[in-house]
């Protein structure tokens, strides 16, 4: 009984031993199992990520990098927030690897490449032309960005929308009450034309060349509307350069200044000389003024260049509601905030969105921002020199500050020559003056916009 008992207690402990063959096997089995499982999720988390996405394609880091610049520009610098920071995040949201939140490039028959090289299919196995695709299947194939940019950007309706609601924030009082200095915001779209001709000459179709060379205006849904029409394709590195051009305005027009500006003109002092020379004629009723000249410039325009009435026209709508006062405020207020805000939104991340590494790193986007740059730079330097010109002859003598406000940044560029100003001579106060050739930039802008797309649809 004792043996039996002894060699029941035994077996158990001889099953469990190590050098049991079957538990040997059961045992490395176990871990093999486990070691897979972990491999396995290991596995899913990594395809999970952006970098199990990039083809080898690191790319899209430099693009993350421009997305942080221009955020760091929009909120630590303040140059135009507003713009600036959906942008940046717009060009943040675009560049992660599997995100699909990019606007897709497409080609210029509309078919939309996929990464292995092939295209887009429909049901019947031919290929998907964006151009047919209803919104909602856009959104479903393609995405958020996509939807928002073929609803909003492509169409159109969000540059003429933005119009309204700067038309809405605009006093064109300065300007009616010095309407001599408004031929100094026509001046300064020399640029424009002197870079369409260049771009023309380094091999950019005249289409494109319009839209590289319309960023002089430093007007961005100029620049949008422009290109949307002419140059679909290089929508992406053109509104990018206006918006950021747009940004530095405080730090190039003083560039430009300096270099083309001597003490003596940049202390001409405006209210000094109105005193001197007086204007000849006074506007009795400047409220009736203002308010038939919304009207007035739209049918001007609309009747000389339709084109153009479509950012011209929203632009003075929004004026017109603005001065009509009570009648129109809750319209006034609309424009100004609610649509204005809304509108600006989508257009920021919607254009930011179109910056992927694809579209944006390339030759020809570099020539675009070293264009837009020169263009910028060119049409500061034409509105002073025009000034120049005109002092020659003139009596009454304008600050060449004038001349470098003729561009689209309204109010800014003004603000920024009226700090140059009044750093020479504190009592220099050239704001009101500026803005008279601000304003006219802005309406300056916008025909020659019209102007070129008339020629070159």
């Amino acid at each position: 009984c004792s043996s039996v008992t002894s060699l029941f207690k035994r077996k158990p402990q001889e099953s469990a031993h190590p050098s049991n063959p079957q538990n040997r096997y059961s045992s490395t089995r176990s871990k093999s199992q486990k070691k897979e499982k972990k491999m396995e999720i290991l596995q899913k988390i990594w395809e999970m990520t952006a970098f199990s996405q990039t083809g080898g394609d690191w790319s899209f880091l430099l693009m993350i990098l421009i997305a942080f610049v221009l955020l760091y520009l929009g909120i630590v610098k303040k140059y135009e927030p507003l713009l600036l920071i959906p942008i940046g995040f717009g060009v943040l949201l675009a560049n992660f690897p599997g995100g699909g939140m990019g606007v897709t490039t497409v080609t210029s028959e509309g078919y939309i490449p996929l990464a292995d090289g092939g295209f887009l299919l429909d049901a019947e196995g031919n290929k998907e032309v964006i151009w047919d695709m209803p919104l909602h299947k856009i959104a479903h194939d393609l995405g958020l960005m996509n939807f928002i940019y073929y609803m909003c950007i492509k169409t159109g309706f969000i540059p003429p929308i933005i119009f309204m609601g700067v038309g809405a924030l605009t006093d064109f009082g300065p300007m009616l009450r010095n309407l001599r200095l408004s031929i100094f915001g026509a001046g300064a779209q020399f640029g424009i034309f002197a870079v369409l001709l260049a771009a023309l000459a380094m091999g950019f179709t005249p289409q494109q060349a319009a839209s590289l060379g319309i960023i002089g205006g430093a007007d961005g849904p100029t620049a949008i509307f422009t290109t949307i029409k002419l140059a679909p394709e290089l929508l992406g590195p053109i509104a990018i350069a206006a918006y950021s051009y747009m940004a530095l305005v405080p730090v190039i027009i003083p560039i430009v200044v300096k270099a083309l500006c001597s003490k003596k003109e940049l202390t001409i002092n405006m209210k000094e000389q109105d005193k001197k020379y007086p204007n000849a004629t006074e506007i009795k009723n400047l409220r009736v003024l203002k308010i038939l000249f919304p009207i007035a410039v739209t049918t001007v325009v609309a009747l000389l260049v339709p084109t153009a009435v479509s950012l011209v026209g929203m632009l003075m709508f929004g004026n017109l509601i603005k001065e009509l006062g009570n009648m129109t405020s809750r319209l006034f207020d609309t424009a100004s905030n609610a649509v204005m805000n809304t509108a600006t939104i989508f257009l920021g991340l919607s254009v930011g969105a179109t910056m992927t590494a694809e579209a944006f790193l390339n030759l020809q986007t570099i020539g675009i921002v070293v264009g837009g740059f020169l263009a910028f730079a060119l049409s500061i330097a034409a509105g002073i020199c025009m000034v120049k010109v005109y002092n020659l002859f003139a009596k009454k003598k304008v600050n060449p500050l004038v001349g470098a406000t003729g561009l689209s940044a309204v109010p800014m560029a003004s603000r920024v020559a009226n700090d140059i100003a009044t750093q020479y001579d504190p009592k220099n106060h050239v704001l009101n003056y500026c803005m008279a050739s601000n304003i006219s930039g802005v309406i300056g802008s916008a025909v020659a916009a019209g102007v070129l797309i008339s020629f070159l649809q």
